[in-house]
């Protein structure tokens, strides 16, 4: 029986949370993928499968550098502001297959200090 590697079980870990995990109108989807540089952030509207808002550690005008906690936490202040004044309060947090732990907690939090209800 063949070994998967770390990215094929981030995959499965995030399509059975995608399972249970649905993006509705009233309360869409907050999704965090996360590499060894960067941090993205969107929140989708899964019923006509649309993004509705996004942040990224790659828009220069952030003038973000990493994916550290600091970086992180910055994200989620970003992301839940942009979210309010589109009038999205409620989300469903996707933590996407990662662990809640590091910048994936610190992304959360701040989002939830920032406004955001999950």
């Amino acid at each position: 029986m063949a070994r998967l590697n770390r990215t094929e079980r981030r995959e499965r870990r995030h399509r059975r949370v995608r399972v249970k995990t649905l993006g509705t109108p009233e309360r869409p989807r907050l999704s965090v993928h996360r590499s060894l540089k960067h941090l993205r952030v969107q929140i989708i509207d899964d019923s006509v499968g649309q993004t509705l808002v996004a942040a990224s550690t790659l828009e220069s005008e952030l003038g973000l550098k990493s994916n550290a906690v600091k970086t992180a936490q910055t994200l989620g202040r970003v992301i839940a502001e942009r979210a309010l004044q589109k009038g999205i309060k409620r989300v469903v947090f996707d933590r996407g297959g990662y662990r809640y732990h590091g910048v994936v907690k610190a992304l959360a939090e701040a989002g939830r200090k920032a406004g955001l209800e999950f």
